[in-house]
């Protein structure tokens, strides 16, 4: 999200010495870091205008607020305001709120609540729910093999909803169970490329509007010493979903399952961190929506692509990073550490098992710069090198 990308951009430019603005108040100390921001994605385009990141501590110096209003000019869909607000509480407590209103069909409002030490640490609770319209969606048809010249744009109009309860087995061990509901339409982009419903009318999921109704049981064992920003430990997911296509009475079911392994292995001092993950993907059923089935490119995976650049039923991806701690300083009264990373992904998608090929994999290596101000906020930005061009991308959490 370019929000996100702006937040990462005002955590570099602590690094180089910008002075805040300060206010203390009985029991709490505000920062205010009015920057000027400026960046560019594969598919969004580029962006400059003012982020004005707002800081508040509680008196033992811990985060509890970050708020950032945001005024920016993107080349693509015009003036975008946003305000962003984030709320921290002990017990791992989290609170999202997000609304964006942009001078060309895109819109945004989210909310999303994470608590996982529920009822005295014995369960695990998030819901949240969001509504908008992504102007500058890009498909270039299903399989590995797509080439670049069948770039289309659409903008997805998406209203979702979702929750999760879990329990725990043990300190390291949860299971859960969890529902959503994912209401899609394809609307005109706002580029200039093909519209994506005139050059693939057949590809499920792109006439009409589809409503997903899925409840999801997920396996958690999770040793890592801290779930935003770790330096040890290892976290296998695993989950098995069953969707129901409200709108295709004709092929009405599809599963879908997923095995995530990530693993830690930090130095003596922790100043260097390797970080391995393998990720497997597959659905099963017919007719499955094309924004339903597993994609590779964007900032979690394969990041030399632009988001969903290759799209098919399975997946099979890994990933490998280095973390290299660079520096500390003190921000709005807590520390904040700055990391670069180097890394290498490589996965391919496919419609079959049978399809598997080594030759088909891609790969892409590349750089990226972190600020961290723990144990809440991680800022990131990655550059990822592919035959494509490389792709850019930003966010307020690690990729995996």
């Amino acid at each position: 999200m370019r929000i996100l990308r702006g937040i990462a951009v005002f955590l570099v430019c602590l690094l180089a010495g910008m002075a805040p603005l300060s206010v203390t108040s009985v029991g709490a100390d505000t920062q205010v870091f009015p920057i000027p921001s400026a960046s560019t994605s594969k598919n969004d385009g580029s962006d400059a205008g003012l982020i004005v990141p707002i800081l508040i501590t509680d008196p033992d110096g811990e985060l509890r607020y970050l708020m950032a209003p945001m005024l920016i000019k993107n080349s693509i869909v015009g003036t975008r305001g946003t305000f962003n607000l984030f709320r921290y509480d002990t017990g791992g407590r989290q609170m999202q709120f997000i609304a964006s209103y942009t001078e060309r069909i895109e819109r945004k409002l989210l909310f999303n609540y994470v608590d996982p030490a529920f009822s005295d640490g014995r369960y695990f609770l998030t819901f949240g729910g969001s509504f908008f319209k992504n102007a500058t969606s890009r498909f270039f048809g299903l399989g590995q093999t797509t080439i670049e010249a069948d770039e289309t744009n659409y903008t997805a109009r998406e209203l979702r909803g979702n929750w999760r309860f879990g329990v725990y087995a043990n300190e390291v061990t949860q299971i859960a169970v969890g529902q959503r509901v994912r209401q899609v339409s394809l609307q005109k982009g706002a580029t200039d490329l093909p519209f994506t419903g005139d050059v693939f009318p057949t590809v499920p999921g792109v006439e009409g509007d589809t409503l997903i109704i899925g409840t999801r049981a997920t396996f958690y064992y999770d040793t890592r010493n801290n779930l935003t920003s770790p330096t040890d430990g290892m976290a296998v997911t695993a989950y098995a979903e069953l969707n129901q296509n409200v709108h295709n009475s004709d092929f009405p079911l599809y599963s879908r399952y997923e095995l995530d392994i990530k693993k830690l292995f930090p130095s003596e001092s922790k100043r260097a961190i390797l970080i391995i993950r393998a990720d497997l993907q597959a659905t099963l059923g017919s007719q499955v929506p094309f924004f339903e089935q597993s994609s590779l490119g964007g900032q979690n995976n394969l990041r030399g692509y632009g988001v969903d650049r290759f799209i098919d039923k399975n997946l099979i991806a890994a990933s490998i990073e280095e973390r290299i701690h660079l520096a500390r300083a003190k921000i709005a009264g807590v520390a904040a550490d700055f990391e670069m990373a180097t890394f290498l992904d490589t996965g391919q998608v496919f419609n079959s098992f049978k399809d598997v090929s080594f030759k088909d994999y891609r790969m892409t290596p590349g750089i990226g710069f972190r600020g961290i101000v723990r144990p809440n906020v991680v800022g990131r930005i990655d550059y990822g090198f592919s035959k494509e061009g490389g792709a850019i991308f930003a966010g307020l959490d690690f990729p995996y």
